[in-house]
Order: structure tokens, then sequence, then C-alpha cells
């Protein structure tokens, strides 16, 4: 009985003895989070947010003139919702037309004036001119009643001859110097004339054209197409009380919907995997079932501070290489730009991956114990590496590393 019992009694603690033996050691093992080496498509991409454009558009500009009357700043008094379709002459906007206002009522002022100044030179002119002809006339008169009494004096005294002889030549040097002078008055007066009249036509011409321009602060579209604001300098769309300058009078513009593109900035660590000619699939966060492909067209080389940032950012175009009608311009976009890919390769995540003397490895279950193996890694994204080297499908690799095998050798590649 004694020996049943200690059978009985025995044999399950020999079992508990060895599954510790066995298995007791692995418990950490077990807790420890481990993946399979897995074969697949692996693809390297950068995805970057970015705003839809037109790579062809036309703008809608304020009048050329405000440059010519140094109107510096312009307020836009009304637009148009952006997005509006419009046709060829359809209204657009207002701008405020105020300071022109003001310029109008001084040039008609100044033109009442010039006009009263030249009206005043006629007639001063006119009355000048008559007292000077009345007294050539007057002249001429005194020396026909000359000569007639000289012809009558034949049997006067010589000297009554020659007194009416030499007055007669006085006369006639009078009347030489008095048309001299007149001609020299009216030459003087007809150029006074022209100078104020000059003056008149001067003011009457800018009057009309600051009428003109006045009338050419309604703006209407020269061309089919929809509205888009034009931005300003610091990036923001214009808008009813934004104004438009000498230098930048875009209001507004009309963008070609079949030639897109997206304008995106990269950072400093993405921007050395970017280069022209890559694909990219666009997305749009307006519609999320949308997606259209495209292909880089231009990666600026010298990077640009944003505000509020001291990150370099750097350009990168993409063009649309398909169309698609929902697209509108400044809508955001998501570029999945497509830097590697390789297909049915073999790969973990990058947690598996350890270094130890420049030599990569991974804790690699082998049977019941854990084995450091040597790798040979390829291309590698934010989340897994290529093993080119070193494992096969389905092996378990550790994610983190295991307790106590810091001593132990790595397994080179066969």
């Amino acid at each position: 009985m004694n020996k049943k019992k200690l059978l009985l009694f025995g044999i399950p603690v020999v079992l508990i003895l060895v599954g510790y033996t066995l298995f007791g050691n692995t418990a950490d093992e077990d807790v420890a989070i481990t993946t399979k080496v897995v074969k697949g498509d692996f693809v390297n991409e950068v995805i970057i947010s970015g705003e839809a454009q037109s790579t062809s558009l036309k703008k809608i500009n304020g009048p050329d003139d405000i440059r010519k009357f140094k109107l510096r700043d312009v307020k836009i008094q009304d637009l148009i919702p952006e997005g509006s379709l419009v046709k060829e002459g359809d209204y657009v906007g207002r701008l405020d037309p105020s300071e022109v206002n003001e310029q109008i009522l001084d040039a008609q002022l100044n033109l009442e004036t010039a006009q009263s100044k030249y009206t005043q030179e006629q007639l001063d002119t006119t009355l000048t001119l008559k007292q000077e002809r009345t007294a050539i006339k007057d002249l001429l008169f005194d020396i026909q009643e000359n000569k007639l009494e000289l012809k009558q004096s034949i049997y006067e005294p010589p000297a009554t001859i020659k007194k009416l002889e030499i007055n007669i030549e006085r006369l006639e040097r009078d009347l030489k110097e008095k048309t001299e002078d007149y001609k020299i008055k009216e030459q003087k007066a007809m150029a006074k004339m022209v100078e104020v009249g000059t003056e008149v036509s001067k003011i009457s011409k800018m009057l009309e054209e600051l009428r003109n321009l006045q009338k050419s602060f309604t703006i209407h579209s020269d061309a089919n197409g929809m509205v888009t604001y034009a931005k300003n300098w610091d990036g923001s769309k214009r808008k009813v009380g934004s104004s438009i300058s000498m230098w930048d009078p875009a209001i507004a513009t009309l963008p070609d919907l079949t030639k897109m593109e997206s304008k995106t900035y990269a950072n400093e660590v993405d921007i050395r995997k970017i280069k022209k000619d890559l694909p990219v699939i666009i997305g749009f966060d307006a519609f999320p079932d949308v997606t259209v492909k495209g292909t880089i067209t231009n990666v600026a080389n010298v990077g640009e501070e944003k505000r509020g940032s001291d990150i370099k950012l750097f350009q990168v175009l993409v063009n649309f290489d398909e169309n698609n009608e929902n697209v509108r311009p400044g809508m955001t976009t998501s570029n999945r730009i497509l830097i590697h890919k390789e297909e049915e390769v073999l790969m973990v995540p990058l947690e598996a991956i350890f270094s130890q003397d420049s030599i990569s490895f991974v804790y690699a279950k082998s049977g019941l114990s854990i084995d450091k193996k040597e790798i040979e890694m390829g291309e590698s994204n934010l989340d897994v590496v290529i093993i080119k080297k070193g494992l096969n499908e389905n092996d378990v690799v550790y994610l983190s590393k295991p307790e106590g095998l810091e001593e132990k050798d790595i397994l080179s590649i066969n």
C-alpha cells in the first residue's frame, strides 16, 4: 500500500518538476511580443499634403491706369462668390472709387479755373489787339492828312513845307514801330492763348481718363471660366476689404481646370528621397474616394522658411496626369509619393532589428530556444525593412530584446 501511495503522489510531482524544467525558463519568452517573417510587396512612400492649383490661369486684374494716377492701394468693395462660373463680360466685382472720385472733383475744379482763365485771356487779347489796331489806323489817318496838307502847301514858305515833311517822316516811323509792336503783341497773345488752351485740353483729357477709370472700377470677366480669388503676398486670399496695388493688381483668376497640379512642401529629411518624375497618387480631403495619378515635375533645390517655423521646407510640384471634374483649385491634397517598390520580398518590422558592433541581427525562435541571427537588410520604410539574407518566411522574431541573451554569440549568415 505504501508503494502504491508513493506512486500515486510521486508521479504528479515528477511531472510538475519536469514541466517546470522544460517550460519554466521560457515564461518570459511567452510574454514577449513576437511576429513572423512575412513575404509580400514592399512599398516605401512619402506622404505630404498640398494644395491643388492650375498650371494655366488667366488673371482678372484691376485697371492698368491706377499706376498712372498713383493709386497705391485700392480696396475691393464687392466680389462674387469664389467658384462662380462666369462668361466673358459677366460682372465679377467692384473696386472702391472714392479716391478716383476725389481726383475727378479736383480735375473738374481745375478745368473750370483753366477755362475761366482761357476766356479771360481771350477777352484781354481781343481788347489789347483792338486798341493796337485802332492806334495804327489813327497813325495812317494822320499820315494821309499831313500828306494832303503838304500837297496843298506848295506855295507856302520852305520852312512850313519842311516842317510838314518832318512830321510825315515821324508819323511813318511811328507807324512802322507800331506795326512791328502789334505783330509782337499778337504773337505773344497767341502764345499765351495756346498755353492756356493747352492747359484746358490737358485737364479735359485727364478728366476724361479719370471718368473712364471710374467706369473700369466695375470689373468684368474677359473670358469664360470659374472664378478663384487671387492671393496676397502672405498667401491669404483676396476678399471684400482687401487691397490691390499698382504692383499687384490681380483680383481673381480663371484657372484652366484641365491643367492642374498640387503644390506641396517636403521637409529636409524627405526631400532627399524625392526626385523628379517619381509617380504619385493624389487624394483629396474633400473627396476621400477620389484619387488621380500624378508625376513630380519640379523639386526645389533651395529650402525656404515658413512663417512661424524655423524648419526649412522645399517646394515640390506634382502634375495631375489625369483630370477629375470634382477637383477645384485650392482643395487640400494628400500626395502619396512612391519612392521604392519591390514585390515578393521578406519583411519584418523595424522594431525587430538590433545591432551590435555594426552587425545587424534579430532574436529568432529556434525550437525551445532563442538565437541571435545576423541578417542582411535591404530598403526600409517607416514600418518594415526588407530581409535579403538570414531569415525565411514564417520565421518567428522578437520585437523586444529578450532577457539574459547579451553574451550569446551572433550566428553568422550561411
